[in-house]
């Protein structure tokens, strides 16, 4: 497996960060001022954005696997690599994420701890209910790793 850092052309992995955002203005909201990652095992199998919220906190924007590749372990990958590569350039990495059981325990057995939660936010910020395995969600759930 190979972890690159994506420079330029990030529009180009659009149909995979719509996999985890599927607002495209919602995105542009922090891809560019964000790194992009991309895991590869031949081929590309996942991606995340991360971005420097403030001079020790990071933010986990967009973690997106190709779903023929769930359950193969390269989001638990990647979030490794990104643990390292962000552990001395900031102090916390924050994600949120939909207020569903198995996205929070996938991060929380990635080492993620619950941290807070902001009311309405799907509902406040995209344009159109966003559903995930038929519940829509409402709250983001944000969790932290502390380094």
């Amino acid at each position: 497996m190979e972890v690159k850092i994506i420079k330029g052309n990030k529009k180009s992995f659009l149909d995979l960060l719509l996999l985890a955002d599927e607002q495209e203005d919602m995105i542009d909201k922090y891809l560019e001022r964000g790194e992009l990652f991309a895991l590869y095992d031949g081929d590309l199998k996942s991606i995340c954005v991360v971005t420097q919220e403030d001079e020790n906190i990071c933010g986990l924007k967009n973690l997106a696997t190709y779903e023929k590749y769930h359950g193969k372990g390269y989001g638990r990958y990647l979030i490794s690599y990104i643990f390292e590569y962000y552990k001395d350039k900031c102090k916390t990495l924050l994600v949120g994420t939909g207020d569903i059981p198995w996205m929070i325990s996938f991060y929380e057995h990635c080492g993620f701890e619950l941290s807070h939660r902001v009311e309405s936010f799907f509902t406040n910020n995209y344009d159109h209910p966003i559903y995930e395995d038929g519940i829509q969600l409402v709250d983001m759930v944000y969790l932290r790793k502390d380094f």
